[in-house]
C-alpha cells in the first residue's frame, strides 16, 4: 500500500474516530424518559380544535386581516413584536416580528410567527384550567372575557376576568417583557360553597401547510427540554398518532423554525405532564398539564407560566436561563453535533461584529484569527508536505525499484523519511481540526438569525445565502442549478487549486486524478451553501498557500 494512500485513509478514519467521540463526550440528546402514567385522566387532555379550518374547506381559509376583524382584541406592542391577543379564549393568535422582515425587499412584510384559526395555516397558543368534574364551568377557547385594561405594553400589563356563574371567578393577568416574552398569571376565586380540584395546563396548536417544514440543517418542528433533556419531533414522528409524553419538572416546550420559535416556560416548582402530538389534519400540539390545585371555598389559587414567542437570539435566551430561570433555553437553536465549538463560534463572530460593524468583514477577520492559533500545527504539517515534495524524485525511485517487494519497499521508504526526519502522517492533523471547525462554522452560518440578511461587500446581500451572482444571473442563460454557480464559489475553488498544486503529488496515477478532481468536486459541493461560509473558506485557502509558500522557500522547494 502507498504511503499516501495510507495517509488518505488514516484521515478518514482518524476523522470518524474524532466525530464518534464528539458525539460520545458531548452528546446531543441523552436517553429518552420513559412514557410516564397521566397526571390526569385522559379525558382532561387539552384540545384547542373548537374553532379550526376543516381541511376540506381549505380553498376557504380567511387571510390574516380578515380573521382578525372577526373577534375583539387587546392590541400588543412593544419596540420588537406588534399584534393582537384575542378576547375571546383569551388566545395568543396575532403576532408580528417588527425588527425582522419576510424578505430582502424595501417593501417586504414583518415576519408573521402566530396567526389566527381559520386561516391556512394557523398558529397559536392558550392557556387555562381544566377539571374531572364535568358540571365545573371552565374558560374555553370561547369565553368572552371581560378586559379591565386597554393595550399590553411592557409598561401597561393587562387584567381579563370571567365568572362562571357557579360562584368561581376566573382572573388572567398578562404582562411583556421588552423582547418577546409574555408572562400569565392565572387566578381563581372559590366562593361556590364547596372545594374544588383544578389543573393548570397550557397549549401551542399549529397547523403546518402541507406539512413542508423539514430542513436537513437545522431541526423545524416541537421541541422542548424535558427534564433537562432535549426532545426533538418532526411531524412526520407524530403521524402515526403516538403521543409523546413525559412527566418533567421546570424545562420549555413549543415550536421551533430556522430563526424563530414559541415555547411555554414551565414552573420550576411543580411537575408537569408535557405532551407532543397530532390532533387532527396537519395538525400538531405542544401542551402541559400542571399539578392539580385543591381550592377551598372562600379561597384564592394562582398559577404561572412564561410563554416566549419571537426570535432565536441567542444572547437573549441566555439571559432567560439566567434570570428566569428557563432550563436550557438556549437549546432552541439548533447548535448541532459541536455544541462546544459552536456557540462559543458564535459568540466570537458577534463580537468581531460589533466591534467591525460588518458580518462578512467579521467572518474574514474570523478566518485569520483562526489560522492563527493554527499557525504552529499548520507550520509543522507544512514542512513535512514541502520536505515531502523535496524527496518526491527519491521515493518514486524507490517505489519504482522495489515494486515487486512491498516488505523492502516499506523497509526503504520508512528508511527515507527517518533520514530526511519528515512524518508522513503530519498533514492530516490540520484537515483533523478543520472537520469540526468547518461543520461548526457552518451551522453558526445557517442558524444565527444576527447573519440572517446580513450584507457584506459588492452583490452579497446575505451572508446567510448563496452567492446570488451566479453564471445564469450574469449571462441569462439557462445553466442547469447545480452548475450555476456564484463568483466566490469559483474564486474558491481556484484557491483550492493553487493550494493543492503546492503539495505533493500521490504517486499513484488513479488517485493522482481523484485529488486533481477534489477542487471541482468542492467547488460545486459548496457552490449553494451560504456565501459567508464560502466567504470564509475561500480567504483560509488564501492564507494556507500563503504560509505553506514562504515554508517551501524555507525548504527550498520551487
Amino acid at each position: 500500500m502507498k504511503e499516501e494512500t495510507r495517509g488518505l485513509y488514516a484521515a478518514i478514519v482518524l476523522s470518524i474516530i474524532a466525530i464518534l467521540l464528539v458525539n460520545i463526550i458531548w452528546p446531543n440528546d441523552r436517553p429518552a424518559t420513559n412514557r410516564p402514567e397521566p397526571v390526569v385522566a385522559e379525558e382532561t387532555t387539552p384540545e384547542a380544535a373548537d374553532d379550526k379550518l376543516p381541511l376540506a374547506a381549505e380553498h376557504n381559509a380567511l387571510t390574516s386581516q380578515d380573521a382578525l376583524k372577526q373577534d375583539k382584541r387587546i392590541e400588543i406592542a412593544n419596540d420588537k413584536i406588534a399584534g393582537s391577543l384575542r378576547i375571546k379564549g383569551a388566545r395568543f393568535d396575532n403576532i408580528y416580528l417588527t425588527k425582522y422582515k419576510q424578505t430582502l425587499e424595501a417593501d417586504s412584510p414583518d415576519v408573521e410567527l402566530l396567526s389566527p384559526a381559520k386561516t391556512k395555516a394557523p398558529y397559536y397558543a392558550q392557556f387555562g384550567w381544566l377539571s374531572n368534574d364535568k358540571a365545573l364551568k371552565l374558560p374555553n377557547a370561547n369565553t368572552l372575557w371581560k378586559v379591565t385594561d386597554g393595550k399590553l405594553t411592557p409598561k401597561s400589563p393587562v387584567t381579563l376576568e370571567w365568572n362562571n356563574g357557579q360562584g368561581i371567578k376566573f382572573v388572567r393577568k398578562i404582562s411583556l417583557d421588552n423582547n418577546y416574552m409574555f408572562h400569565i398569571e392565572q387566578i381563581v376565586e372559590n366562593n361556590s360553597g364547596k372545594a374544588i380540584t383544578l389543573y393548570p395546563y397550557g397549549l401551542i396548536n399549529r397547523v403546518y401547510d402541507n406539512n413542508e417544514n423539514s430542513s436537513a440543517v437545522v431541526h423545524e418542528g416541537l421541541l422542548g427540554v424535558i427534564n433537562s433533556s432535549l426532545k426533538e419531533f418532526k411531524p412526520k414522528d407524530l403521524d402515526k398518532g403516538e403521543k409523546k409524553e413525559f412527566e418533567t419538572t421546570g424545562g420549555w416546550l413549543g415550536f421551533g423554525e430556522r430563526y424563530w420559535f414559541s415555547a411555554i416556560a414551565l414552573n420550576n416548582n411543580t411537575t408537569s405532564r408535557a405532551s407532543f402530538s397530532k390532533i387532527g389534519d396537519n395538525t400538531y400540539q405542544a401542551d402541559y398539564v400542571g399539578e392539580p390545585t385543591t381550592i377551598s371555598n372562600g379561597s384564592v389559587a394562582t398559577s404561572s407560566v412564561n410563554f416566549f414567542a419571537g426570535a432565536k437570539e441567542i444572547a437573549m435566551l441566555d439571559d432567560y436561563t439566567k434570570n428566569l430561570g428557563i432550563d436550557k433555553f438556549d437549546l432552541a437553536v439548533d447548535f448541532g453535533w459541536y455544541y462546544f465549538l459552536t456557540k462559543p463560534f458564535f459568540y466570537i463572530l458577534d463580537f468581531l461584529y460589533h466591534l467591525i460593524g460588518n458580518m462578512g468583514w467579521a467572518i474574514l477577520l474570523f478566518a485569520a484569527l483562526l489560522r492563527l492559533v493554527m499557525f504552529p500545527i499548520a507550520n509543522k504539517s507544512y514542512e513535512s508536505m514541502s520536505k515531502m515534495k523535496k524527496v518526491q524524485p527519491k521515493i518514486l525511485s524507490i517505489q519504482e525499484t522495489y515494486k515487486d517487494d512491498k516488505m523492502r519497499l516499506q523497509q526503504e521508504m520508512m528508511t527515507l523519511y527517518k533520514k530526511e526526519k519528515i512524518n508522513p502522517a503530519s498533514g492530516c492533523l490540520p484537515l483533523l481540526i478543520q472537520i469540526p471547525v468547518f461543520f461548526s462554522l457552518y451551522k453558526v452560518l445557517n442558524i444565527a438569525i444576527e447573519i440572517r440578511h446580513a450584507p457584506f461587500i459588492g452583490w452579497i446581500k446575505d451572508l446567510s445565502a448563496p452567492d446570488p451572482m451566479t453564471i445564469s444571473a450574469m449571462t441569462g442563460l439557462p445553466i442547469p442549478s447545480l452548475l450555476d454557480l456564484g463568483v466566490w464559489p469559483i474564486l474558491m475553488g481556484v484557491t483550492m487549486y493553487i493550494q493543492q498544486k503546492l503539495s505533493p503529488k500521490p504517486a499513484n496515477k488513479d488517485q493522482a486524478r481523484m485529488f486533481a478532481l477534489m477542487p471541482v468536486i468542492f467547488t460545486f459541493m459548496l457552490g449553494h451553501f451560504a456565501s459567508g461560509l464560502v466567504i470564509y473558506w475561500t480567504l483560509s485557502n488564501v492564507l494556507s498557500i500563503i504560509q505553506q509558500r514562504i515554508i517551501m522557500k524555507k525548504v527550498g522547494v520551487d
